[in-house]
């Protein structure tokens, strides 16, 4: 189904037909447009929005499966500007945000759906889902100069670390069950990266309510959206991987000549599967099993 813009398919009946979870996908370029789709169609969506402008090519078969809202996807904080548009028309449910060559992964993803999993985590009482965005790219830049490539996708697996996030209203001191994550390619490459951009960690995944609004960093407003585990125990955490990253350092004029690779002593083949970002750290399944 086609929408001629957001405001359109946000005062549309989708939303509230769909009743959750919605996957909303932003896509900057044509680059892994359809797997992106693809991949969250598959983990159990019930609505897969496909953020574009008209330049966007998705096959018929494809495109019969999302929604595709026709949106501006260079303006400035377009993926904020979008998400917190829907937060104001959409009823209580969940939603996932992301790019496309961005792929979300959580703990069983290949055995659970998102609904089972949301399920569970709503009954833990929690309303958002802390997510480490995981930088993927391809193991050579000559064979592929965009450093893209899903067969060869390689991933950091060490270099991770967190800092405690100051609260500016509290003295700075660290806010509670609040971090700031850092590593990947915005790490090794941190001199072509604007300081602001250089954390991983994303609140990918969050339920509707009334006033929330999502900020320019990928935290909302409401300040227990933004902790990592409720203070009784651990709770679930997910994965984005994502290309975006390694994209835009081979895109960009200013680093595109400096880096001749990405690959390095830590680099691992990626395996597609949850097991491997549980193994190295990289999610946390928390009581769900």
């Amino acid at each position: 189904m086609k929408h001629a813009s957001l405001d359109a398919f946000a005062r549309s009946d989708r939303l509230a037909l769909a009743k959750g979870p919605v996957a909303v996908v932003l896509a900057e370029d044509q680059v892994e447009v359809a797997t992106t789709l693809q991949h969250h169609l598959a983990l159990g969506f019930a609505l897969v929005v496909l953020l574009a402008d008209d330049g966007i090519e998705v096959a018929e078969e494809l495109a019969s499966r999302v929604d595709r809202v026709t949106y501006d996807t260079h303006i400035d904080n377009a993926m904020v500007a979008a998400v917190n548009r829907l937060i104001r028309d959409a009823p209580d449910i969940w939603i996932h945000y992301g790019y496309n060559a961005e792929y979300l992964f959580y703990p069983f993803c290949e055995t659970r759906s998102v609904r089972e999993m949301l399920a569970f985590h709503t009954e833990e009482r929690r309303d958002a889902m802390l997510c480490y965005v995981v930088d993927l790219y391809a193991d050579n830049l000559d064979r592929f100069p965009d450093a893209v490539s899903l067969e060869h996708a390689h991933l950091d697996r060490s270099g991770y670390y967190a800092l405690s996030r100051p609260d500016p209203a509290n003295h700075n001191h660290p806010r509670e069950r609040q971090l700031d994550f850092f590593g990947g390619l915005r790490w090794r490459f941190e001199e072509h990266v604007p300081p602001p951009r250089r954390k991983i960690d994303r609140i990918a995944l969050f339920r509707v309510k009334a006033g929330l609004e999502l900020r320019p960093d990928f935290t909302f407003s409401e300040e227990e959206y933004n902790t990592f585990a409720c203070p009784w125990h651990h709770n679930i955490t997910c994965t984005v991987a994502s290309f975006r990253t390694a994209k835009a350092l081979r895109s960009n004029a200013g680093s595109k000549f400096d880096i001749q690779s990405f690959h390095w002593h830590n680099s691992t083949p990626f395996q597609w599967h949850s097991q491997q970002l549980m193994d190295l750290g990289l999610m946390e399944p928390g009581q769900w099993f």
